[in-house]
């Protein structure tokens, strides 16, 4: 039997519609399939640069995965989009120094999009983990 669960963290924005930030399956493993996080304070402030949106990615994700009982060792893909070429170094960065001291660098793939739902937004990342 398959039991799901919704992850919704309470120290960070809530979904912007009807999803959840993360959905748990537990099974014979757990998995935890993380919404994209977009670059965004739980306030609701966007930050201008590709960095410091990068890093509220990150600590939602982090955030998301703490509720979800798991920690940055259980994700095994993280999938970015970003609105600019010229954004790939500086989130490259950001993502390095967040997966820097995990036992084995997770799956990644890249996306270069024409956008998000407002013009601000530069980056949006994704991730399963797996425990």
């Amino acid at each position: 039997m398959v039991k799901k669960t919704g992850i919704i963290p309470k120290g960070i924005i809530k979904p912007f519609a009807n999803y959840s930030h993360g959905m748990r399956v537990d099974g014979a493993t757990s998995h935890l399939l993380i919404s994209g996080q977009l670059g965004i304070s739980r306030d609701g402030v966007i930050p201008e640069t590709v960095e410091q949106q990068a890093e509220y990615c990150f600590a939602n994700i982090e955030a998301i995965l703490h509720d979800g009982g798991m920690d940055k060792q259980d994700v095994v893909k993280i999938t970015t989009f970003v609105t600019k070429k010229k954004y790939l170094q500086p989130y490259m960065k950001i993502r390095d120094e967040w997966i820097n001291n995990l036992s084995l660098p997770p799956a990644s793939t890249l996306y270069i999009v024409s956008g998000f739902a407002k013009p601000e937004f530069k980056i949006e990342i994704e991730a399963l983990a797996i425990k």
